[in-house]
Parts: C-alpha cells; structure tokens; sequence
C-alpha cells in the first residue's frame, strides 16, 4: 500500500515537472506580459476577449504551458519555438522564416491569426487559436525561444543562478523574473509605460522583427557566458532592462494583435 502511494506521488511530481522543462517567461512572466496587454486593449476588444476565454488574459496565458502533460496537446509542443542552426542577419532571417513550413511558432501564430477571424471557426476552436494566440506572442518574446537548435533553446546550456545548478532557459525563464520578488500585477504596473510613439512603433513591426529582435538577443547571451558559470547579482543588474523591454514589448503587441482581430 506504501510503495504504491509513493509510485503514485512520484508519478504526480513527474507529471507537474514536466511542463515546467519548456515554459518560456515561466507562470509569472506569461502573466506580466498578459496583463500589460489587456490593459492596453480596446473597450470592445477586451469585451470580445472575456467572452472567449471566460477569464482575463493574463490568467489565461499559461494555458499552453500547464497542459503540456497532457498527451492529447502532444501535436503543440513545436509552436512554442522557432530555433536556428546559426546566427543570422535580418533579410537572410525573414526569408529564411517565410519559406520553413515546418510546424513553430512563426507559422503557427500566423495561421492561427487568420484562423480566428474565419466566420466559420466553432466556439471551441475559438478558444483554443486565442490561448496559442497570446501565449506564442509572449513566448518568442523570451529571447532563449528563438535561440540554438542544437542546445534546444539554452535547455542543454548549463550554468548556476547562485548556488543552484539550472540552464540559460531557465535563468530567463524564470529565474530573472522571480529575483524582482514582484506580483505579476506589480511587476506589469511598474514597467507598463511606453511612450505612444513606442507603442505604434512596436505594433506595426512585422512578425519576422519580433523573432529577430529576440533572436539577437539570444545570440549575444551565449557569447557573454561559457557553460558551468555561476550567474548572480552582477548578471541580473546587466540584463534587467532586457528582460523588462522584453516583457513589456510582448504585452503591448499582443494587445496590437487582439485590437486588430476584435477591436
């Protein structure tokens, strides 16, 4: 009877870890990024958002990673991602980008955004395109979701935030952001406040820039650091800006993605 309780809880534990291996901003960064783009959505577009999803966006953002252990969502895992083999300039990316037909997050979101808007599309699916919708938005908005193929986006790139031993997909997607020891609702309302000028600006980027912009980023962590290195203070003081434009950048475009299709 024991030994099948402690099968059984080692099972449970197995099942909640898993997810948490690929989640990008992690629980609380999905979240910031969520509510900062409800808060910049249209009165009819936030209206048209509850009514689909029955919940705010920002508790609605990590619906894509929570079920994960469920073998039935097997078929998203790659729209989370898009990796590359080698750094890349921005024209060689875009076309790159433009003729992959495998399944990631570039071509997914766009299919998914024209798919939405289809008169025909059920009350379901509808609610499953606006989950993938906001979280794949906020997710290639995590620099380390467009980083190397090869380490599968930083998983396989080990270092030490202090004394615990993790990777560099970790650090950015969770171990930056809970450091801030902030709510996601603090941690929104204190970097939520872009210029207008930001914010159209950021809006009307294409899809490829946001990957881009991302990927640039990634690139330039994996050369400020070697693996077995121990990150700390002096890491967080260097990147916080980062990490917060990126967040930030991920709520205000997203809210720029839902005003388009509802707003």
């Amino acid at each position: 009877m024991k030994l099948n309780f402690l099968k059984k809880l080692a099972l449970g534990v197995a099942i909640l870890y898993a997810p948490m291996q690929t989640m990008a901003w992690g629980t609380n960064g999905h979240r910031i990024s969520g509510q900062i783009a409800e808060d910049h959505l249209t009165s009819k577009a936030k209206a048209a958002v509850r009514a689909i999803l029955g919940e705010s966006v920002a508790m609605a953002s990590n619906w894509a990673d929570f079920i994960k252990s469920d073998p039935k969502y097997n078929y998203l895992y790659n729209w989370h991602f898009v990796d590359f083999d080698r750094k890349m300039a921005y024209p060689e990316m875009v076309e790159f980008l433009e003729h992959d037909k495998s399944a990631n997050a570039y071509t997914e979101l766009k299919e998914l955004i024209a798919d939405i808007q289809k008169k025909d599309v059920s009350k379901e699916n509808k609610l499953l395109y606006l989950r993938m919708i906001i979280h794949i938005t906020e997710d290639i908005h995590q620099p380390m979701h467009t980083a190397h193929a090869s380490d599968k986006g930083g998983n396989d790139f080990k270092v030490n935030w202090f004394s615990k031993p993790t990777n560099l997909h970790s650090i950015w997607d969770t171990e930056l952001i809970n450091f801030q020891e902030l709510s996601y609702t603090e941690y929104a309302a204190a970097i939520d406040k872009p210029t207008k000028e930001e914010i159209k600006e950021w809006q009307a980027d294409p899809l490829s820039k946001w990957i881009f912009e991302s990927n640039q980023l990634a690139e330039a962590f994996y050369n400020e650091i070697k693996p077995g290195d121990t990150l700390g203070y002096q890491y967080n003081f260097s990147h916080l800006e980062i990490l917060n434009q990126r967040l930030l950048k991920g709520g205000i475009r997203l809210a720029g993605i839902l005003n388009g299709i509802f707003g």
